[in-house]
């Protein structure tokens, strides 16, 4: 019976060679784009997975009357394990901002290997207690018990060490308060880590270098640098912990609270979805986006869900070819269940004919992809996909062969051998009904394609209020950097490719964890400004070309700017002050019990510091490094489109003077659109795959034109003979598609324009949804559905109506 079915699958498969491999692709295409899709959502998924008892981990963070903070104060790890007897274990980790690229140097091996490497930590000893990193070397439990001990990624492991054995190895570390010596303690495997601490190398926070000040650090108000983790003990009930949290908070730093007059609380974040669910500020890394995952999840499910329709649409148009054959199966005794396994078993073969063909696909498109992504995905690699992929596949056939598989075997054979189908009616609009559900779907996907590449559009186009075009970045960690700054700027303004030269604490487009709660005149308890503070050098306003709206800039040599702050627009408004007048008046904050003044003596314009999907907030300048280093960041802006001799003069010029430090350095305009590298991403990846959904449904429709071309053949053959033009037949084939693809329009649009304002809300920055956005998807559909139909219609109308009239 099966070897009957194959054959009679295999024979019409063959029979219809045009259909079949319409039917094939529009599949295959479809699962290609469903596990790349797939692939990529399981890979963004998978963050922190791989800790153990993932369910009772969790981030401790503050709420603010501003915006929450992934980090907290010194004091709280050690509290909490000490006093909430929920708390299994617990344990710190603080990243400096100065540490973005550090130098770690093997001084006993006999290449000296030196290079710069970023993300560092410092962490408790009891890190590797609460998270469950694979060592591959040393002990996890023990390995920071030690002061100046340090655990390093495979990676660093090999660059430094090679083969060798790592742990006990010395490595020389340019932090920012100098030369330091740690001792390898452990090595932990990197490949395919995926985590929302992005970590290369974790440093004991018991040290020579920050230990001190660590240990000393008692306060519950400020430094909030530290990221707090515990892991709770099994049957804790999270929503009455968290209460009892907010009880322990108010008890231990209520007084400070009060005396700062600040209002902040602890939030529990589940370490499981921090990385996609967590936007706070001074998160570690750049986290995913979950709207981003449901956009391509649907996208995926929409373009498979168009693949199977075709399948639909033309199994069930040619059901007239198989009507007789049903008919003549019926009499000769089948049942309606042998011929409905009959029809699912084509649907399950020609399923997986489409499968064998989307995994090759996959194959040969996987290295583009993953230049897209910015990942190394591997699919084949990945075990749970394989019963992913199966059940994809049963899924297909399933909903692909159903429909025509008890639409066919329902016919009456009586009826059928007449030459007349029932049904009909209902078949017809299903087809139709399915045509519209294609384009409703590939012009909403149009409309979403065209909001998203222009909001990325205003994104890299928006005037940020600053000249971030040929500003060249060089990290300065560390006092001996900071020592040479103006010998270096001295020599830098030498070349007649740099314009101008500055430094500060930080630059536009990074994340700056500098801020301080500020008072207006008259003001106290809860109306505070909190502002975000740069430390700058001379210069810095001239380099960096802001706009100075009233006062005068910062003078670092003139002792009285100690006290001096300027301010800007944003700030100005924020503390009720008249930006006209507000030049001379003072704000205050609070430290260590004591009340400190700045007198205002500038207003700066307005300019966007970060990225465009925050409001601008405000920002405050001073040259005292009380808000930060002010050598952290050189900063030169170059006066030439010979950008590769200037950085080569750079480059020479560093090396000259500080002989110890590699020469490194970023673009401005680069690191402030790394902001939006997720964003342009998915931009690219709902671009691609619409441009797939609109390929498969065109592809239905194309099978569909032909098989009404085909239907009518006899129709048009008489219409010709009685001088019907080509163009009469055209309009005629094309008329009825394109109603529907009308119809898709009017179903499409608002249902478009619903989905994609609620996506603009989540942006400070956005675009508007202009009538012509519509406008455009709606012509875009026209002329494509125009396109596909016309060239069917035109061979229909071209072919000779003798052989069309010809009788059978």
């Amino acid at each position: 019976m099966w070897k009957n079915y194959l054959l009679l699958a295999y024979r019409n498969l063959t029979r219809n060679r045009a259909f079949s491999l319409i039917n094939i692709f529009g599949l295959a295409i479809g699962l290609t784009t469903c596990l790349l899709i797939m692939v990529y959502v399981l890979d963004e998924t998978s963050y922190d997975r791989q800790f153990k008892n993932l369910d009772r981990l969790y981030r401790v963070a503050l709420g603010m009357p501003s915006e929450g903070w992934a980090a907290g104060p010194a004091p709280l790890a050690e509290a909490m394990r000490a006093e909430l007897p929920e708390v299994e274990e617990s344990a710190r980790l603080m990243k400096l901002p100065e540490m973005n690229s550090v130098v770690l140097e093997d001084r006993k091996s006999k290449s000296d290997k030196r290079f710069l490497e970023s993300e560092g930590y410092y962490v408790d000893s009891t890190f590797f207690r609460v998270f469950s990193y694979d060592f591959i070397e040393g002990n996890p439990t023990s390995c920071l018990n030690q002061p100046n001990s340090m655990v390093i990624s495979e990676s660093i492991a090999q660059k430094l060490f090679g083969n060798d054995n790592a742990i006990g190895h010395t490595i020389q570390l340019g932090l920012p308060f100098g030369q330091f010596s740690y001792t390898v303690r452990g090595v932990f495997r990197d490949n395919n880590w995926r985590s929302h601490i992005p970590a290369h190398y974790f440093l004991s926070m018991r040290n020579e270098d920050v230990g001190g000040w660590v240990a000393g650090d008692n306060r519950w108000t400020m430094n909030n640098v530290f990221h707090t983790y515990v892991r709770l003990r099994p049957g804790t009930d999270q929503e009455a912990f968290s209460k009892k949290l907010q009880i322990f908070f108010h008890r231990h730093g209520g007084t400070e609270f009060n005396g700062a007059t600040m209002s902040k609380t602890l939030l529990l974040q589940p370490v499981k979805d921090i990385y996609l669910h967590s936007a706070l500020g001074d998160e570690l890394g750049a986290n995913g986006n979950f709207r981003s995952l449901y956009i391509l999840s649907s996208i995926a499910i929409f373009i498979l869900v168009i693949a199977c329709i075709n399948f639909m649409n033309l199994s069930t148009a040619r059901s007239e070819r198989r009507a007789r054959e049903v008919g003549i199966r019926k009499v000769m005794g089948a049942r309606r269940w042998s011929l409905i396994r009959q029809f699912l078993g084509e649907s399950f073969l020609l399923c997986s004919i489409a499968l064998v063909l989307a995994l090759v696909l996959t194959w040969m498109l996987l290295p583009a992809f993953n230049n897209l992504t910015q990942k190394e995905l591997q699919p084949f690699g990945e075990p749970k996909l394989i019963g992913v992929i199966v059940a994809l596949t049963v899924f297909a056939g399933l909903l692909s062969g159903c429909y025509p598989a008890f639409y066919l075997s329902s016919f009456n054979p009586v009826s059928v051998l007449k030459g007349k189908l029932i049904h009909r009616l209902s078949a017809a609009l299903l087809r139709k009904g399915l045509v519209v559900f294609q384009f409703t779907i590939s012009i909403g996907l149009i409309v979403g394609a065209i909001v998203i590449v222009r909001q990325m559009d205003l994104f890299r186009n928006q005037d940020l209020g600053f000249d971030k075009d040929r500003q060249v970045i060089l990290p300065m960690e560390g006092k001996e950097l900071g020592m040479h700054y103006e010998s270096l700027r001295n020599e830098l303004l030498k070349s007649p490719y740099i314009q101008s030269v500055s430094s500060a604490s930080t630059y536009p487009g990074i994340p700056n964890i500098n801020d301080m709660p500020f008072y207006a005149e008259g003001k106290a308890g809860k109306d505070f400004v909190d502002v975000q503070m740069v430390t700058q050098n001379d210069h810095y306003f001239e380099t960096l070309g802001l706009t100075l709206n009233s006062g005068r800039l910062l003078d670092p040599n003139e002792a009285v700017d100690t006290g001096s702050i300027i301010l800007n627009t944003t700030a100005i408004r924020k503390f009720g002050y008249d930006p006209k007048t507000a030049v001379g008046k003072s704000i205050s904050f609070q430290w260590q019990g004591i009340s400190h003044r700045m007198r205002i003596i500038g207003i700066t314009r307005d300019y966007n510091f970060e990225s465009l999907e925050n409001n601008i907030r405000p920002l405050g300048f001073s040259t005292i490094d009380f808000f930060g280093n002010k050598y952290a960041y050189l900063i030169a802006k170059i006066k030439t489109p010979h950008i590769a001799s200037a950085v080569k003069y750079m480059g020479d010029t560093w090396n000259r003077i500080n002989t110890s430090t590699p020469f490194s350095y970023s673009f401005l305009d680069q690191d402030f659109a790394r902001n939006y590298d997720k964003e342009n991403r998915t931009s690219s990846l709902v671009l691609y795959f619409t441009g797939v959904a609109i390929l498969i449904a065109c592809l239905g429709l194309f099978g569909l034109t032909a098989f009404a071309a085909e239907q009518r053949r006899k129709e048009i053959g008489i219409r010709k003979v009685l001088g019907a033009t080509v163009a009469n037949v055209t309009v005629l084939l094309s008329r009825d598609f394109m109603r529907l693809v009308a119809i898709s329009i009017i179903i499409a649009c608002p249902l478009a324009a619903f989905v994609m304002e609620r996506w603009l809300r989540h942006f400070a920055y956005r675009t508007h949804l202009s009538w012509w956005i519509f406008a455009a998807a709606a012509v875009s559909a026209i002329v494509t559905a125009m396109v596909t139909i016309s060239f069917q219609s035109v061979k229909a109308a071209l072919a000779n109506p003798v052989l069309s009239l010809r009788s059978e």
